[in-house]
């Protein structure tokens, strides 16, 4: 896959009829301190199409960018830590799980996004569980490995895919430019 052009359309918080093209949607998820928008932005080739902060939780709708003019790249809220309430928090995680398992699509690839230093959280663990039991199709990244030397790199990716057997973890950087043309490969499988 070659990305060519990559624009946001719109940000949305409920049903849309974005939701009904026949297009491929590309949704990014993880917890809200993992990098999603920096991994999107490195894998599109971009400098700040996908907006972040150095505050965790930025993201409060579900964000699409029309990429190739042919398929959407879906930036979702992050879940777990962030500075909200804790009604807001449960109202994110509600939207998260309405897009992903309520809403029925043309076709989904989603792109679950781990910190290669801290390993899957609970959460993470649950995501995984819930997208398996709705068979998703699934690319698990392992973001910011830049964090780990050789010797703990090595020894988190095993630990990582020992928690998640069957699954081919991608390891990745946006700082180092690690790991985009593994990702782009994986998503056109």
């Amino acid at each position: 896959m070659k990305i060519t052009s990559a624009e946001f359309k719109k940000g949305i918080r409920g049903t849309d009829k974005i939701l009904g093209e026949l297009r491929l949607q590309i949704p990014f998820i993880g917890r809200s301190n993992v990098g999603k928008s920096s991994l999107m932005n490195f894998v599109l080739n971009r400098k700040n199409l996908v907006k972040s902060g150095k505050t965790p939780g930025k993201t409060l709708e579900i964000n699409f960018f029309l990429v190739n003019k042919e398929f959407y790249f879906v930036d979702l809220p992050g879940y777990g830590y962030a500075k909200k309430s804790v009604e807001m928090r449960n109202q994110l995680g509600r939207m998260i799980q309405w897009y992903l398992f309520d809403v029925e699509v043309f076709e989904r690839k989603i792109v679950l996004v781990l910190d290669a230093k801290a390993g899957p959280s609970d959460m993470d663990m649950e995501m995984l569980r819930l997208l398996r039991e709705h068979n998703r199709d699934l690319v698990v990244v392992a973001n910011k490995i830049d964090l780990l030397n050789q010797k703990e790199r090595s020894r988190k990716l095993k630990a990582i895919s020992n928690l998640m057997p069957g699954i081919e973890i991608i390891p990745c950087s946006a700082k180092k430019k690690e790991g985009r043309e593994e990702i782009l490969k994986a998503l056109s499988e």
